[in-house]
């Protein structure tokens, strides 16, 4: 910017030989609400009226500096972080703002900048409106106590202000009123009440598929896909995880490594979501908070602290379902490498002695099962506990038959947890596959124009090559998604019925015909293998043998 001359008071003619390169410094925090007077505008207009008319001494604005939505609390804002560069740079070596409270609004960092990284820096610091402030014509000013008491004052009024909001954000998760800035995926706010979550259906479908996945599996076996699995099978599908989804919705959704995501789902993002309350209708809220209004780094807050208010929006998912998913999350079902199931008896097989877990082998096609202590530990401090595994499927399936065929309550029961698991909806597969279809033709046809674009001039040879490349490799993972979307489709299309597929067996024999892990999960605690290969399996109802009068028959 160009330089100004600026007439200097009689006693003053050192400074002729100073050009001032200043900062102008605008800061608006989300606490100022409305105040047209702190507009980053008026602000802006104030600062440069000052200069333009008042300031003294040679000249030139170096930058504005706007710091919108930030807080005064502490100095870790974008552009007063770059100011503090170009000081230290020496790009800058006068700042002025508004007040001592556009600067800042704690009063340790008012201290260390008025009295030593300012001085250190020679920087000529001014404010306009009370206490002013000009550390070169006035150096002394800083010294009395109008500055430090007007500090203090700031940050008292930071406390307070800071105090009351969380007081009225507390009061809003008490009552169940969501005070997020984005909904949780599978939701969306309600249009008429930003306090309220209503179903987001596209994603709400994606949120049931995983449940039912992890819980009774995707149909193709009788084994549930692992949270890895899970994952996979998403990101085949060409599926967005969470953070993709709200990109490609229009939201500014910001997290600290939001640019680091990659729109693919993960294991740990499966989990995440497994566990999370709010698909059965519960607010969960305050999960993390702020160490301070002064320190704004968030830490985790234990479980017992956390806002949890039931019944408060439509569920996504039965409370049944998800209490079956919180069973299997919490048993070892960790599935193999490059395995994207659990194995059936996955977290649900122990020693009989020593009450260890069994560890799987294969051996000639056969598999087994053997006490990990004796395995992997000590041949001293237990036994082999051997049991195929075969043998040990039918046996846990006979018996499970034969008490449910012995208990007709616990047979309604079982029929009614069966449809805690809706299918995957052929129309949504269907409108899925329609979204890739078209963006497989859309890249397919920006592949067809950078032939053209390269020859007419428009991009160079080096662009061409690195585009082409990039739209051949997303049409490629287009194909894919579009393959096994067609896939999903035909096995929905000949499965599709009421329910999940297991209740159809069980509707039609009034029995299981095979066993699964959310079978497991309903039924049984634990099956415990003894020395000689018998088992012993505890249930998680009432042994109908035991209390015979519990369970009358007719």
């Amino acid at each position: 910017m160009a330089r100004i001359r600026k007439a200097i008071p009689n006693g003053a003619a050192a400074s002729e030989e100073i050009v001032w390169h200043i900062a102008l410094y605008i800061r608006l925090s989300k606490d100022d609400g409305n105040d047209e007077s702190l507009s980053v505008t008026n602000q802006k207009k104030i600062l440069t009226e000052y200069v333009a008319h008042f300031f003294q001494g040679n000249y030139e604005i170096a930058d504005y500096y706007v710091d919108d939505g930030r807080t005064g609390t502490d100095y870790d804002r974008p552009d007063f972080q770059r100011m503090i560069h170009d000081v230290e740079c020496s790009a800058v070596n006068c700042v002025i703002c508004k007040n001592l409270a556009r600067a800042f609004r704690n009063y340790a960092d008012q201290g260390y900048f008025l009295e030593t990284f300012f001085p250190l820096h020679g920087i000529r610091f001014i404010t306009l409106g009370d206490p002013k402030i000009d550390t070169y014509l006035n150096p002394e000013a800083i010294s009395g106590m109008e500055v430090p008491i007007n500090g203090l004052m700031n940050d008292r009024f930071a406390y307070a202000t800071s105090s009351s909001v969380r007081r009225t954000f507390d009061t809003k998760r008490r009552a169940g009123e969501f005070i997020g800035a984005f909904a949780p995926y599978g939701y969306a706010k309600h249009p008429e009440n930003k306090n309220a979550l209503v179903i987001d259906e596209d994603a709400a479908q994606v949120v049931r598929d995983i449940f039912q996945w992890f819980v009774y599996g995707d149909g193709t076996s009788n084994e549930a896909l692992s949270k890895e699995g899970i994952a996979r099978k998403l990101n085949a599908l060409a599926v967005p995880n969470p953070t993709r989804y709200k990109a490609q919705k229009g939201m500014k959704y910001q997290n600290p490594r939001a640019k680091e995501n990659d729109g693919l789902w993960t294991g740990t993002s499966v989990a995440r979501l497994l566990k999370n309350k709010v698909y059965i209708g519960t607010m969960v809220q305050g999960r993390q908070r702020v160490i301070s209004y002064k320190v704004h780094d968030m830490v985790n807050t234990p479980e017992a602290e956390w806002y949890q208010v039931a019944h408060t929006h439509e569920p996504i998912i039965s409370p049944e379902l998800y209490a079956l998913a919180q069973t299997l999350h919490a048993r070892d079902t960790r599935a193999a490498p490059q395995r994207g199931e659990n194995h059936l008896f996955s977290g649900f097989l122990f020693c009989a002695d020593c009450g260890k877990a069994m560890t799987r082998r294969a051996s000639k096609g056969i598999v087994y099962y053997n006490c990990s202590t004796y395995k992997r530990k000590s041949r001293e401090l237990c036994t082999k506990h051997t049991i195929r595994l075969d043998k040990m499927t039918q046996a846990v399936l006979l018996v499970i038959q034969t008490y449910i065929a012995l208990t007709p309550s616990l047979a309604e029961l079982t029929a009614q947890l069966r449809q805690a698991g809706p299918q995957a909806k052929p129309t949504r597969l269907a409108r899925l596959l329609r979204q890739r279809e078209a963006e497989l033709a859309k890249t397919q046809n920006m592949l067809t124009a950078l032939y053209p674009d390269w020859k007419n001039g428009d991009i160079t040879h080096a662009q061409y090559r690195e585009l082409k490349e990039k739209f051949e490799q997303q049409a490629e993972g287009l194909r894919d998604a579009v393959r096994h979307i067609e896939a999903e489709l035909a096995l929905a299309e000949q499965t599709h019925t009421p329910g999940h597929p297991y209740l159809q067996a069980f509707l039609a024999h009034r029995n299981i015909p095979e066993l699964s892990q959310g079978i497991l999960a309903e039924l049984v605690a634990g099956i415990f293998v003894h020395a000689h290969g018998e088992i012993t399996i505890q249930f998680t109802f009432a042994d109908p043998f035991s209390r015979p009068e519990e369970h009358p028959e007719g």
